[in-house]
């Protein structure tokens, strides 16, 4: 007996298929703190921004001296310092400047720190022991005495800050790239790829380094946080970001006399500054365990 068309059943409609949040995503939003981190990083991010587009209540830089040393109120939301500049404006835009020198110090850093670690650990060698003696070399010295004596030595402005912060992270890199590299080129896929023919350098970036960008990510979290503090030391001792550029460490330093008369001055660098480098280091571990499969619910 033949079926009529009208009777024939109907394949069921596929269901759309539920929006899935990016692993990463997902284990960021679930790890607690650091989903702190991340607002935390957010807010400061959003406030840098605002200082280095201009879009501030006032001028960093415009002074007005009848409204000195005025306390925190609905008009300037952190007070003024003694030259009647609004102390609010000028930490948007000392954050920003410190943001700016802190990003591209690790951007450099990062890049060339990985690079070599990378080459040192995959390749070995000659190569390894010559970067591994240069990283040692750096390393020998203390990182904020380095900072300033190559600050000292170039020009003063946010890049060569910039590039001395960055020699000084860069053996960091080094090491936290070295090391994966290490383990992962001894793995049975690798040796795998390499036995059926295919090439080193092809191996090194299909199999090696897509599985170590968790631990790299992580590192650069952790060193945007640790260069925002470089920079606001030599700030603080001079040879950071140069004036009339609003800076954190140069806020800290004008602060520190009058702290007992207005104490906002000091509060408002100081509190940036801990809320920068505190989210930062939230979000860095929760990265850490939103990319570390064994991680689980750990908090």
């Amino acid at each position: 007996m033949s079926v009529l068309p009208s009777q024939r059943p109907r394949p069921l409609a596929s269901a759309a298929p539920p929006a899935r949040r990016h692993p990463l995503l997902r284990g960021l939003v679930r790890n607690r703190s650091g989903l702190i981190g991340a607002v935390l990083t957010l807010v400061v991010v959003v406030t840098s921004a605002a200082g280095l587009l201009g879009t501030l209540p006032y001028d960093p830089a415009t002074q007005d001296v009848s409204a000195a040393l005025t306390a925190p109120s609905g008009q300037h939301w952190l007070g003024t310092d003694q030259f009647g500049r609004d102390v609010f404006s000028r930490v948007a835009a000392g954050l920003g400047s410190s943001l700016l020198v802190a990003a591209g110090a690790v951007a450099v850093s990062g890049a060339v720190g990985v690079v070599l670690g990378v080459v040192a650990g995959y390749f070995g060698g000659v190569l390894d022991r010559v970067i591994g003696v240069l990283t040692n070399v750096l390393f020998a010295f203390p990182s904020l005495l380095l900072a300033l004596a190559l600050a000292a030595t170039l020009s003063r402005s946010r890049a060569t800050v910039a590039l001395a912060i960055a020699v000084v992270y860069a053996p960091i890199f080094v090491r936290v790239a070295r090391g994966p590299v290490l383990t992962l080129r001894g793995a049975d896929y690798v040796i795998a790829a390499t036995a059926v023919g295919q090439r080193r350098l092809a191996t090194l970036f299909t199999h090696v380094l897509p599985n170590m960008r968790g631990i790299v990510l992580v590192q650069i979290t952790l060193s945007l946080s640790w260069a925002v503090l470089t920079e606001a030391s030599l700030s603080f001792l001079g040879f950071g970001t140069p004036p009339p550029a609003a800076s954190l460490g140069v806020m800290v330093f004008d602060a520190r006399t009058l702290s007992s008369v207005a104490p906002w001055l000091l509060a408002g660098p100081g509190v940036a500054l801990i809320v920068f480098v505190f989210g930062l280091n939230l979000l860095g571990a929760g990265l850490r365990d939103a990319l570390d499969p064994r991680a689980g619910d750990r908090r």
